[in-house]
């Protein structure tokens, strides 16, 4: 198990609401010490491990059976993140399975996901989390956020990339309703979010067409990772 020092802790603090729509005056919410190890030069630095836990969109389909890894939101918030901090060693595990809900990502979450000792874990399962009751999907977010504490792993929880026949802000969307879910499991657990499905909606709302976002209909393109990409990399103050 990992020893974090006090000042490690800062994640669990109030600001884990802080979305990734960060202003260079806002904290990171992400914790100090990791954020320092990625400034620490060789012969003093070690391989920081980003692990990426999900469904099909962290793991990289686009078009599905297509999979592109370097197209999708893991490896370009790791390469917008290595960019910012040129001496540090970062490697980005996937965990993801395309098909998966949180039950049963959560199910695995030690054995596949803890077991590999990050450094911090992203989780993104709310468009598969539609086809579950929402007990279900509350306590399955509930079980990882627990399990990642428990070990003194970081872990943020990442709402949704859009989809079609989505009724966005429509209170009985049931996307809104996982997210509005992940948020407050959130709050309720102190940890942090990185608002993707935010992010989605406010390029929507600048007049980017849904369909140039997406490589089918619920998987991002390139251009929609992007999105996704901008939002973790944010959150290690990378603008």
């Amino acid at each position: 198990m990992k020893t974090l020092s006090v000042g490690s802790m800062k994640w669990l603090l109030p600001f884990f609401l802080a979305s990734c729509s960060l202003t260079p005056a806002q904290e990171s919410p992400l914790p100090p010490a990791l954020l320092q190890e990625l400034k620490v030069q060789w012969p003093k630095n070690r391989t920081i491990h980003l692990v990426f836990h999900g469904h099909s969109v962290p793991a990289g389909y686009h078009h599905t059976p297509e999979v592109k890894p370097f197209d999708s939101y893991p490896l370009m918030a790791m390469q917008k993140i290595q960019k910012a901090n040129p001496h540090a060693v970062i490697n980005a595990i996937v965990t993801a399975i395309g098909g998966e809900d949180s039950v049963k990502g959560a199910a695995r979450f030690e054995k596949d996901v803890l077991s590999l000792r990050p450094d911090i874990v992203f989780i993104d399962y709310a468009l598969n989390d539609r086809r579950l009751p929402e007990a279900e999907v509350e306590k399955a977010w509930h079980s990882m956020a627990k399990a990642a504490k428990a070990k003194g792993v970081p872990v943020v929880f990442l709402t949704p990339t859009g989809a079609k026949d989505v009724r966005y802000d429509a209170p009985d969307e049931p996307l809104e309703i996982r997210a509005a879910i992940i948020r407050k499991v959130a709050a309720e657990e102190g940890i942090p979010v990185g608002d993707l499905l935010a992010a989605w909606k406010a390029e929507l709302k600048k007049g980017t067409n849904q369909d140039r976002l997406l490589a089918q209909g619920n998987h991002p393109n390139k251009k929609g990772h992007e999105i996704a990409a901008r939002v973790i990399a944010a959150m290690f103050g990378v603008r």
